[in-house]
């Protein structure tokens, strides 16, 4: 690790973390409170993700559910109106619905194989998204003059590494500029993130085998077909099965390549100097 223990972390003049762990737990929140200190650059990797790398296929399915009303399309093949996606920090909204869900169109849902071939999009896009990071950190010293960088990074990160393997390319690459911190949190937590993802189901990033599997099981269960599925209800019953099947991956990314914190102690971060010190706890308990 870049910082081989606490005071390491407290002396150096540019700390530079990445934060994972499941959506909900406080990786937006905390890195927030280090932005608005004005000394922290925050990255997001999925604001990236829609702005970069996705952008054109989010704006292209706009397009394409527009040229189906016959002013707009008519507006759009004259170039008389312009449509893209207005994607911010706390609006990802454009990026899950353009990731969609399958199932029944007439609920919104898409045919599997789209839905798979968007999702491999995503993966690709989040891969590079990640990788982008050691730039970014490096602009906003020399461009902007933040000394320290936190990235704020995808729910999903866990789907797209290999964390037993001391080889993975993608960690090793962050690993060797930014700290890995894990936010964990407790059964309550999940307990809390499901019934949230209840009441406002939203897409989401999987392994490919993964959720093959999930879909010809929830088919199987429900009996229903591709086009009869509730897309809202996969989603729902897909969901509480990916925390179990994510937390080993998060802890093994925590165990050897990087260091863990609970939720609950990065709710109660309110400044700049209560995250520096999470962060040496961390280092310590590790040690």
């Amino acid at each position: 690790m870049i910082y081989p223990n606490a005071r390491a972390w407290r002396d150096a003049p540019e700390k530079r973390v990445l934060l994972f762990g499941m959506s909900g737990l406080g990786k937006t929140h905390v890195s927030t409170v280090l932005r608005d200190s004005g000394h922290w650059f925050h990255y997001s990797v999925d604001y990236r993700i829609g702005t970069r790398y996705m952008g054109e296929h989010i704006a292209d399915n706009f397009k394409r559910e527009a040229m189906k009303v016959p002013l707009l399309r008519q507006l759009l093949m004259t170039d008389s109106v312009h449509i893209t996606s207005n994607i911010t920090f706390d609006n990802l909204a454009p990026l899950s619905t353009y990731i969609g869900k399958p199932g029944d169109p007439a609920r919104g849902g898409l045919p599997f194989d789209e839905y798979m071939r968007r999702q491999d999009q995503h993966r690709a896009a989040e891969i590079a998204a990640l990788l982008d990071s050691a730039r970014f950190a490096e602009r906003a010293r020399d461009l902007y003059g933040y000394p320290h960088f936190v990235c704020d990074s995808s729910g999903s990160i866990c789907e797209v590494v290999d964390p037993d393997d001391p080889r993975d390319p993608i960690l090793r690459e962050l690993s060797s500029g930014l700290l890995l911190v894990w936010i964990r949190g407790t059964d309550a937590h999940t307990d809390q993130l499901v019934r949230r993802f209840d009441r406002a189901p939203k897409p989401m990033y999987y392994q490919p085998a993964f959720m093959r599997a999930a879909w010809e099981q929830f088919l199987r269960q429900t009996g229903s077909t591709e086009a009869t599925a509730d897309p809202d209800g996969f989603l729902r019953w897909t969901y509480a099965r990916a925390l179990a099947h994510r937390q080993p991956r998060y802890a093994a990314m925590a165990r050897h390549w990087g260091v863990t914190v609970t939720a609950e102690d990065v709710a109660a971060v309110r400044d700049e100097g209560d995250f520096t010190a999470l962060i040496a706890r961390a280092l310590e308990s590790r040690a």
